[in-house]
């Protein structure tokens, strides 16, 4: 077996471990497994992290369960939560859980015949038929309220200085359910360690007591720290909201972009947390990046090997393609394999003006559509120099002064693109 614990450790990705955890797991194939909350139908990055963990544990030669809680998650788990959220419908989560259910199969062996296959387990299948006595009487016995009220999770919800609702009884159970479902698949799949964010360790290690309470075993619980951003932001959070793998959410080039834009000091934490390439390569990617910051390696790396991972290597080529429009030589033949909507977002603020279509059949002039039409050139004598000055160019082909705008100047039926210098652009959108 490879050493899982120690994969995780060169690459960051251990906050707490119960003890000899190492050691049960150099001993054989075990199994082990991460909760994922199916609060939408898609994941987003945030959830990375527990895959990725889940996807080195499967390559370290161990059998990955992924738990998607149709029942916990009609709850809410009320980990680094102040309010209680809303509850979701069955029809709801059975959506959600085949979307993620999807995109997981991307990270995870979920086909072969392999003893190490991965599997997909929902709570509902063993929580749906449990009755609220049943559960109150076979499990809620064996954990005292004490030992429920010390977790981390629920002390902060009663802090007076955190200025929270308090807690409901519904979520002060999540914690026994979460523990179940441990017990469960102990008991079930032989399965003996669970796995998730540092905000988990309360969660898991209830699952690990009852256990030890209920069926006399051991367990183990390991978890990841909790990924923030080096300037203090929040992970995973663009300015549209959640970065997700779904590309309706956001798109291939979107998805590309955050990883582009990933700080040098992020980057660094990132690509050993997000990636399987190896430590050998990761040392000298950061190596050459250090040499040559201002080249983005590890931005770029980075980038690559997760959108293609997501969305495949069709999609990476044209994120990569669109990426090169505003900085790299790109021409008029790369504009126009731009489908509409990557347009937009690449060329997302720059300024902007409308045109008629009746105006474009007619034909405009170069001086009116850089000053008049558009405003993009304050005045017609300064448009007359910028095009004497071959600094002008309408979708990426320098263009001079006698130069007419025309239908054929059109990108997906609507957008004419003019540029003065290398990164001076004006976008023209046609109206019917």
């Amino acid at each position: 077996m490879k050493n899982f614990v120690e994969e995780l450790r060169w690459r960051g990705m251990i906050q707490d471990i119960m003890p000899e955890t190492e050691e049960h797991l150099m001993e054989g194939l075990r199994a082990a497994y991460v909760g994922i909350d199916p609060t939408a139908d898609s994941l987003h990055i945030g959830h990375l992290v527990g895959v990725m963990m889940l996807r080195h544990f499967q390559n370290c030669g161990h059998k990955p369960y992924a738990l998607v809680g149709g029942a916990t998650g009609m709850i809410g788990d009320p980990s680094g939560k102040s309010v209680e959220r809303n509850l979701l419908t069955e029809e709801t989560l059975a959506h959600n859980i085949a979307g993620i259910k999807k995109q997981l199969a991307k990270f995870l062996d979920f086909e072969s015949t392999d003893p190490n296959r991965a599997e997909l387990v929902n709570n509902y299948d063993w929580m749906k038929d449990f009755s609220f006595l049943s559960f109150i009487r076979d499990i809620g016995k064996h954990i005292t309220v004490n030992y429920m009220m010390a977790k981390d999770s629920v002390k902060k919800r009663f802090d007076p200085n955190e200025n929270t609702d308090g807690m409901s009884f519904t979520e002060f159970s999540y914690q026994l359910l979460q523990g179940y479902d441990f017990l469960h698949l102990y008991q079930e799949k032989n399965l003996t360690l669970q796995m998730g964010g540092s905000d988990q360790w309360g969660n898991i290690t209830t699952g690990t007591e009852l256990i030890r309470r209920i069926a006399g075993g051991k367990a183990y619980a390991l978890t990841c720290p909790l990924i923030t951003k080096a300037d203090g932001t929040k992970f995973g959070k663009s300015e549209g909201g959640n970065v997700w793998l779904d590309p309706e959410k956001t798109s291939p080039y979107k998805f590309y972009q955050y990883w582009i834009n990933t700080s040098d000091t992020d980057a660094e934490r990132y690509i050993k947390i997000f990636t399987m390439l190896p430590k050998e390569e990761i040392q000298g990617l950061t190596e050459e990046h250090h040499k040559a910051p201002h080249l983005r390696i590890l931005q770029s790396k980075l980038a690559q090997e997760l959108t293609l991972l997501v969305h495949g290597a069709e999609e990476l080529s044209k994120a990569e393609q669109a990426s090169q429009i505003l900085f790299g030589n790109s021409t008029a033949e790369d504009l126009r394999k731009l489908d509409a909507q990557t347009f937009l977002e690449v060329f997302d603020g720059v300024p902007q003006a409308e045109i008629s279509l009746g105006d474009l059949k007619a034909g405009i002039d170069m001086i009116g559509a850089l000053s008049a039409k558009t405003g993009f050139i304050k005045s017609n004598s300064e448009a007359r120099r910028a095009l004497g000055e071959n600094s002008i160019a309408v979708n990426k082909d320098k263009v001079a002064e006698g130069y007419v705008l025309t239908e054929k100047d059109l990108i997906n039926q609507r957008f004419i693109l003019l540029q003065r210098g290398k990164k001076n652009y004006f976008l023209i959108t046609i109206t019917d």
